[in-house]
């Protein structure tokens, strides 16, 4: 788990959630959830409390991870992360995540949206984006391309970025060793961090910047304030228990609820 989780509002009264549920935007509530951002800022485990909240809340959640999730997709996880791959190119690694999104989309995302369950993903195309064009030497437009090819029409109705000093972040991964992506040091993800906040200044309809650096139950009620403003209700007694079940054990990523293992990134 990545922080403490404090005694705070949603442990005792769930204040923050209770504000926001059940406003709306008058737009259809979310189905399918991204949740972004930098290495070491926390994502994988608000995804998890996330999804947890929303299944406690009556939802029919599932929850995966990019890239990976599938069969397929994890295995290619494993040349993209693997540190001893350092000569990997720009573009292989494009379009390695391509790939693995493809396959994820094709195999779960899409047939989860169609049956009606909620979809909640660390990470989807705005990772993309932000690490592949911003951070490393891939246009914008050849991005936007390959992320086209691989979802199809398969697009997040809401995408909450956590966003955090990517410093503190750095901060924050001490305790694990680098996989091939946080190894690329810390400029590097200074301008993955830059491209996020300018998707959500683009996208200001789907994309919400949610401040991370605050403790786990705090980024958490901010996050829930978001989904529930997106039309999604979430009383504070299912935040609660998010948090408790998080304590205990660690909700697994994948299709079939099998505990796929690894970090999010």
């Amino acid at each position: 788990m990545a922080g403490r989780i404090e005694g705070g509002a949603l442990r005792n009264n769930g204040s923050a959630v209770d504000e926001a549920s059940g406003r709306g935007s008058g737009r259809p509530a979310p189905s399918f959830i991204t949740l972004e951002g930098i290495d070491g800022c926390g994502k994988s485990t608000q995804a998890r409390l996330v999804a947890a909240a929303l299944r406690h809340a009556g939802h029919d959640v599932l929850l995966l991870r990019e890239p990976g999730g599938v069969k397929i997709s994890e295995k290619i996880r494993a040349l993209l992360l693997d540190p001893e791959n350092a000569e990997m190119s720009d573009t292989c690694e494009l379009l390695l995540y391509e790939a693995a999104r493809a396959q994820l989309v094709h195999e779960v995302i899409e047939p989860a949206l169609s049956a009606g369950r909620l979809v909640i993903c660390d990470r989807f195309y705005d990772s993309t984006t932000a690490y592949q064009a911003f951070a490393g030497s891939v246009s914008r437009d050849a991005a936007a391309m390959a992320n086209a090819l691989a979802v199809g029409s398969t697009h997040p109705d809401l995408t909450l970025v956590l966003d955090i000093d990517p410093v503190r972040a750095a901060a924050r991964t001490t305790d694990r060793s680098a996989d091939r992506m946080e190894a690329k040091g810390l400029a590097y993800q200074e301008r993955v961090a830059t491209g996020f906040r300018t998707i959500a200044r683009e996208e200001p309809g789907r994309v919400r910047l949610v401040d991370a650096a605050p403790g786990v139950e705090t980024v958490f009620a901010c996050l829930l304030a978001e989904v529930c403003r997106a039309g999604l209700s979430v009383p504070a007694a299912a935040a609660r228990a998010a948090l408790f079940e998080l304590e205990d054990e660690a909700a697994p990523f994948g299709p079939a609820g099998n505990a796929l293992g690894g970090k999010g990134v």
